[in-house]
């Protein structure tokens, strides 16, 4: 997935109250409580929560995620002083030191000509351990672009991809633009194509448009902007919280349970600065990491593991309205981010 187009799922003073008569402040509430409270006042939110309290409660803990990382390898506008390497081995680390298991990384080739120096990415994420797998050669988006074309951006990817996997799985696909084809006809052609060359999809559960943030963040250090800096960092973490509920609530209603989720994130500047925390938060909301093929062994990924059988919903806003569930409006950063350090 590519920083430089929105998808249908990514994540966005004091005053004076008076209790019986005595004027007192009023506590100003965080951020992820803005977000989530402007998600539950919709009034298809008010509709999801009657399902939702029809359905058994969601366990407190051990709910499963799977984190993938996109447009390997470079992603986003460089901020002064960092480079593609730099921003990669910070990422790494940040995944070891919490003891992940190992997480995918989806390469797109083409960036391996436009930035030359970002190509030991590569092998670092390999000599880390860690799998690739196709995001196509140039990011082609399925929806927009001839099949045949499509299919030929696929392919052209492989032979890098078994350069550095050698005999390792890298027959993972991730849709760019979590695009899978603008008809019916397309999807289902698509999907035969993936099939025949022994691919699986790297589906897509959660996410909070964490790419949204390394474009303003490379602004932000230009002008050296600590206190933007400090309000994008307070955005982010308010995003992932909430994208949390919401993800688990679709679930919750769909099901009654947590399905493992894959969590989508990008490999830019500002993610590897906030992962250490980021995973922190992820633990401290009761998830235990797993790797994607752990995660898509769940029954909601049957289709996405085999693309030979018939299409069926791609994501839990998918399933939801397979089954004519309202959806409650997406979560997003609550901060103008296109207008921050211009």
């Amino acid at each position: 997935m590519d920083g430089t187009a929105a998808t249908p799922r990514s994540a966005r003073l004091a005053q004076t109250t008076s209790v019986a008569g005595v004027a007192r402040p009023s506590i100003r509430r965080p951020a992820t409580l803005e977000i989530l409270l402007s998600i539950l006042h919709s009034r298809p939110a008010l509709a999801l929560l009657a399902a939702l309290a029809a359905a058994p409660a969601l366990p407190a803990t051990a709910q499963q995620l799977a984190i993938t990382w996109d447009d390997l390898p470079a992603h986003g506008p460089l901020p002064p002083g960092e480079t593609r390497v730099e921003i990669a081995q910070k990422i790494i680390t940040a995944m070891q030191q919490a003891k992940l298991p190992p997480a995918y990384g989806f390469v797109n080739g083409v960036q391996t000509q436009n930035e030359p120096a970002s190509t030991p990415v590569l092998q670092l994420w390999r000599d880390a351990g860690l799998p690739l797998g196709n995001h196509t050669w140039s990011h082609m988006n399925l929806n927009t672009n001839p099949l045949a074309d499509w299919e030929q951006d696929v392919t052209r990817n492989e032979a890098m991809l078994q350069k550095y996997m050698g005999d390792a799985d890298w027959r993972w696909l991730r849709y760019p633009y979590l695009a899978e084809g603008d008809t019916a006809a397309t999807r289902a052609a698509g999907r035969r194509f993936l099939a025949g060359r022994g691919y699986k999809v790297a589906t897509v559960t959660m996410g909070f448009g964490d790419y949204l943030y390394n474009e303003p963040y490379a602004r932000c250090v230009a002008k050296k902007d600590s206190a933007a800096i400090a309000r994008l960092e307070s955005s982010y973490f308010a995003a992932a919280d909430a994208a949390i509920v919401y993800s688990r609530s679709l679930s919750k209603a769909l099901y009654g349970h947590d399905i493992p989720y894959v969590l989508l994130m990008h490999v830019g500047a500002f993610d590897a600065r906030m992962l250490p925390r980021l995973l922190a938060l992820y633990r401290e909301r009761g998830f235990r990491f797993v790797t994607l093929e752990e995660a898509e062994s769940a029954p909601f990924y049957r289709n996405a593991i085999d693309p030979g059988l018939p299409s069926s919903p791609d994501s839990l806003e998918a399933a939801m309205t397979a089954r004519g569930l309202p959806l409650p409006p997406a979560p997003g950063p609550g901060l103008d981010l296109d207008a921050l350090c211009r």
